[in-house]
């Protein structure tokens, strides 16, 4: 069985993006690096302290806004490519620049059958399911492990949704086996947790039912 081949994720608009870019005058460097302008609190679970990331921000456009170059087109290369950009505008008003881009945001959200439901912040751009999973604390006793769902947005707005199943070595091979930034993870309870519910369910129920009766009684008894 072939694995899927990586494929890095091309930059879109509304991303946020962390550019750096160092040259032999500090206090150019200085200017160039001052801290960006558009700054996000991403969601998370009651139990985890939200995540405030900074970046520049990519436009409807697709361009990002930078000192001394003003605006580039970024939208549709990967982070590898806009640094050649970067670099290549930058190099018309300072010698030999290094630059380095990176997504600031990053995010997969996870939620369903998992220990810590809530969206993280990726540190690297290669990220599988696993990785994800991992990060909320895996699955918990009532997760289905054969049917996980990912839901992906394309780049022409539409969502994509696939059932991957965690048991099977086939997902590796899946174009979904590496997740993409803004990729949502749901998984589903099992049949023990619907069960379960259930029984709470009409616990609750019986014992609302039998209180009522309780006052009832009370109330006829006080006339």
């Amino acid at each position: 069985m072939q694995t899927q081949a990586f494929k890095s994720p091309v930059i879109k608009p509304d991303d946020l993006l962390n550019i750096t870019i160092e040259t032999i005058d500090p206090d150019i460097t200085a200017l160039l690096n001052s801290p960006n302008v558009i700054t996000q609190a991403i969601g998370s679970s009651a139990s985890l302290q939200p995540q405030t990331v900074s970046g520049y921000l990519v436009d409807k456009n697709g361009d990002v806004e930078l000192p001394f170059v003003g605006k580039l087109k970024l939208e549709g290369n990967t982070t590898v490519e806009a640094r050649e950009v970067v670099r290549t505008a930058m190099q018309k008003y300072v010698k030999d620049p290094i630059v380095n881009v990176k997504f600031s945001n990053f995010k997969i959200t996870v939620f369903g059958e998992v220990a810590r439901p809530a969206t993280y912040i990726m540190p690297t751009e290669k990220v599988t399911l696993f990785d994800a999973l991992s990060q909320a604390g895996d699955l918990t006793i009532y997760g289905r492990r054969e049917n996980v769902l990912v839901i992906r947005d394309t780049l022409d707005n539409k969502k994509n949704m696939v059932h991957l199943n965690l048991n099977s070595k086939e997902i590796m091979s899946s174009p979904y086996f590496y997740l993409q930034p803004n990729d949502v993870v749901y998984v589903e309870p099992n049949k023990s947790k619907a069960a379960s519910t259930d029984a709470v369910r009409n616990r609750n129920i019986t014992i609302l039912a039998s209180l009522l009766s309780i006052m009832l009684v009370v109330a006829t008894r006080v006339k």
